[in-house]
């Protein structure tokens, strides 16, 4: 599996297993443990998808060394301030039944819960993480849905600076300020919902695209992603799917195609949540 670089010096496989909507407990052991023997080294949950238990049993069942898979949780809305932050992080690894985490990821910056001094309990949060990170219980730390203002309002209270960003990204949506801010400031970008969940898989340019390539519309979106630097997290309850969606290093997708994939996201835009209008 290939690998980026983090700004602290940790490797992180360039594509990850996404397992939002698995929630069901013996479909999600049974998919990471396919994920896993199909090659893939780079699980993402969060302790809102409900699964980290069944991600974590997965994992054991998968026989494969903990230190040879990068496993990604993060922290809910509902949870914010430091103690808090360090009380609800022992639970995520208590029902991953590890000893640590490679990645942990404040979910989202503005819940509706703190709306009014969300700045000041993200840095609280924030450090909280800093704290984990040097107790080595936590590899990276870092944000997701964090536009390019929250992590300026970050930036000025913290002493670790933040190594990743999750973010929506697919044919039909590139956030280009956050985007370019993330890479000139050293923030690796993560993809959720590169294939536009599903819906861009039908578009006429991503199909003509991938019979140039002889490559499925879902490949050339996971690809896409990659060729713009950032790393997908598709996600797949069906084998051949989740084989499909790795098979992606045998090809690079050229300029004028990544361009004109580029020029889709003024069809639809976003489809998730706008990070400072949330409802959660």
């Amino acid at each position: 599996m290939n690998t980026v670089k983090l700004n602290n010096g940790i490797l992180i496989p360039t594509i990850g297993f996404g397992t939002w909507k698995i929630e069901n407990y013996d479909l999600a052991v049974k998919t990471v443990k396919l994920a896993l023997k199909s090659g893939y080294r780079h699980i993402d949950t969060a302790a809102i998808y409900g699964n980290e238990e069944a991600v974590g049993q997965g994992i054991i069942e998968s026989k494969i060394p903990r230190n040879e898979i990068f496993v990604t949780t993060k922290l809910w809305n509902s949870i914010r301030g430091y103690d808090e932050t360090i009380e609800e992080f022992e639970e995520s690894l208590s029902r991953l039944q590890m000893d640590y985490v490679d990645l942990y990821l404040i979910h989202w910056p503005v819940p509706i819960d703190f709306k009014n001094d969300y700045q000041k309990k993200n840095i609280e949060t924030y450090r909280a993480l800093e704290k984990l990170y040097c107790a080595g219980k936590i590899k990276a730390i870092g944000v997701s849905n964090f536009l390019k203002h929250h992590i300026e309002e970050l930036k000025s209270d913290i002493s670790i600076p933040v190594m990743v960003n999750q973010i929506e990204f697919h044919p039909y949506y590139f956030d280009q300020e956050t985007i370019e801010y993330c890479k000139s400031n050293e923030i690796v970008l993560e993809a959720y919902s590169p294939l536009g969940r599903g819906k861009v898989l039908n578009e006429k340019i991503i199909k003509e695209i991938a019979e140039k390539y002889s490559k499925t519309p879902a490949q050339i979106c996971v690809r896409y992603a990659i060729d713009n630097d950032i790393i997908p997290l598709p996600k797949s309850i069906k084998e051949e799917r989740i084989i499909s969606n790795l098979e992606v290093f045998d090809f690079k997708l050229a300029e004028q195609d990544i361009n004109q994939i580029k020029k889709l996201s003024h069809l639809e835009g976003k489809i998730g949540s706008n990070p400072d209008n949330a409802s959660f």
